[in-house]
């Protein structure tokens, strides 16, 4: 699988709404997400090997900003097609296997990935308590492979930023992951 990059943060840039299902039979929003201090938003699939790497770490980590505020939501918008791993009855299992803390739903569509400039999984929009975004970064640098020793919670630690000032980190390190398995024309 190639590697993908995600473009620079776009400081300030306003929420694309969306009403989405989810795998616990739910309608989801960003507001419905959202906690009193922020949202982060993410793209997200089962068969991405760089989503595996970093899944317990994710599930940590938004556990912890729910505690400060932050709200999660987690999109799967691939095609499943191609890539039957992703289908929504694995999403439904899986969410339920590791016990997500966040809504996990399905842009079957893909509209809300195209409004959001998702350009692979995972990809990573952390929001103020304004909609704004403030971080469009990797949730740490593992990639595909273990954490490095001494390895910062990027993601987290800019979130924290965000939940208390209500500004991000002006450096960040572009997550990096499988491309978005768009649907054919």
């Amino acid at each position: 699988m190639v590697a993908t990059t995600t473009p620079r943060c776009n400081f300030g840039w306003p929420a694309p709404d969306f009403d989405l299902p989810g795998v616990d039979g739910k309608r989801h929003t960003p507001a419905s997400a959202r906690g009193p201090n922020g949202l982060l938003v993410m793209f997200i699939c089962n068969h991405c090997p760089y989503v595996k790497a970093i899944t317990d770490k994710l599930i940590r980590d938004t556990r912890e900003l729910a505690e400060h505020g932050i709200g999660s939501i987690a999109i799967m918008a691939n095609d499943p097609a191609d890539y039957p791993e992703d289908s929504w009855d694995n999403m439904v299992r899986i969410a339920r296997e590791l016990d997500f803390p966040f809504p996990y739903v399905l842009d079957a569509t893909q509209a809300v990935a195209k409004a959001y400039g998702a350009a692979c999984t995972p990809d990573f929009f952390g929001f103020n308590s304004l909609l704004e975004l403030q971080y469009r970064g990797r949730l740490d640098a593992s990639g595909r492979g273990p954490t490095p020793a001494g390895a910062r919670r990027e993601l987290f630690d800019a979130m924290l930023q965000v939940a208390r000032t209500g500004e991000g980190p002006r450096e960040q390190t572009p997550s990096i992951g499988c491309s978005i398995k768009w649907r054919e024309a």
